[in-house]
């Protein structure tokens, strides 16, 4: 059924701090009750490409979970699915406990904010705004009311009136944002849409993002980057696509501290692989690491190496070089019985070692994790 008014009292008030979020357990007699997106068993073929291979995914209501991964690897598939304008070979869908998979996208009540914001340019920033509410043939004291509280949550109130070429790429995110949330959506499906923002603006969007989640803590968020940083800084979980299939799903801190092999720790930045020789040599409890067999190797990340002799674990090598970067220095270090240098993160105090200087690291056991290929 078409609404014919829309609610404006429980959109959130950006002035007041925000509610502590909250995790309901799942009632086992209601398996689709508590998800606010449930996916099963997709699978997509699109110009005879198999684009995601039977995946399934479960995003509870209130989470922000982003879906990473490299171009061509699904990711703005599954967004593109979830919102009903994928075909799918087999799979379905769950949105607010329905089942929505034969569901046309206009009754799917998602708010879709794309990667070019998509704004009717003839269009003033209010009526962009309403576009959604208008199809929806809310009444027009309705429209107004959320219309002007969507504005408010993004800080753009001011600017009804203005058309979107007078705005900047930031304030035109903002308003392709308020119209995606102005319908009240069940799901908020964001397709990369930091991408054409420069660096210093692409970090304080994300982080109104955050603050705007916080303030929203029941709306549901699926958010589709290739950008390790977005889903570091943004997520309650990070599902990692390769090839059509999930790499590894968690907590950001999960992937990071523990990936499952190579390419999850790659992904999630910088890292190094020693081999399980290297690591019993330098540290006498490596057996406590598990077996590292069939092409496993021993995962460090760069912080986690000292400039020092302190730890239980020691390496000893050359200084390949040193770049200073801002907040740290990366230093390159050859180590015996390695292909492959390894990297250092080292803090900004005093004068970094040079290229051709033997030096010792440390590191402790829990900074070490077995991967695979």
């Amino acid at each position: 059924m078409i609404e014919a008014a829309v609610e404006t009292s429980s959109f959130p008030n950006p002035s007041k701090p925000a509610a502590p979020r909250r995790r309901e357990a799942t009632d086992p007699a209601k398996p689709f009750a508590e998800a606010g997106v449930r996916v099963q068993g997709l699978t997509v073929e699109l110009g005879g490409r198999l684009v995601l291979d039977d995946l399934s995914v479960e995003v509870r209501r209130g989470d922000f979970i982003t879906v990473l991964g490299n171009s061509g690897c699904g990711k703005t598939t599954l967004l593109r699915y979830v919102a009903g304008f994928v075909p799918a070979r087999a799979g379905s869908v769950w949105i607010a406990g329905r089942n929505v998979t034969d569901t046309p996208p206009h009754q799917r009540n998602v708010g879709l904010l794309y990667q070019n914001y998509a704004l009717f340019p003839h269009m003033t920033v209010f009526e962009n705004v309403a576009f959604g509410l208008r199809a929806r043939r809310v009444a027009e004291h309705a429209i107004r009311e959320g219309v002007a509280s969507a504005l408010r949550i993004v800080r753009m109130e001011e600017f009804s009136g203005y058309r979107p070429a007078q705005l900047s790429g930031g304030m035109q995110q903002r308003i392709a944002l308020a119209r995606a949330l102005v319908i009240k959506p069940d799901v908020l499906l964001l397709d990369e849409p930091l991408s054409a923002l420069d660096a210093n603006l692409r970090a304080a969007v994300r982080a109104e993002l955050k603050t705007l989640h916080e303030a929203m803590p029941e709306l549901t968020v699926i958010y589709v980057t290739h950008d390790r940083e977005d889903a570091l800084t943004l997520s309650d979980r990070v599902l990692l696509l390769r090839e059509g299939k999930v790499a590894q799903a968690g907590t950001p801190q999960e992937l990071y501290d523990r990936p499952r092999d190579r390419f999850v720790a790659n992904y999630l930045g910088l890292a190094n692989f020693l081999p399980p020789a290297a690591i019993a040599r330098a540290l006498p409890a490596a057996g406590q690491l598990g077996a590292a067999t069939d092409g496993g190797a021993v995962c460090i990340r760069p912080e986690s190496l000292r400039l020092d002799d302190l730890g239980p674990g020691r390496l000893v090598g050359r200084v390949v070089r040193s770049e200073w970067r801002g907040s740290i220095i990366l230093i390159t270090v050859q180590i015996p019985h390695t292909s492959e240098p390894i990297l250092v993160e080292a803090a900004r105090r005093g004068t970094p070692p040079a290229a051709g200087e033997d030096i010792t690291l440390s590191f402790s056991p829990e900074d070490c994790v077995v991967v695979h290929d």
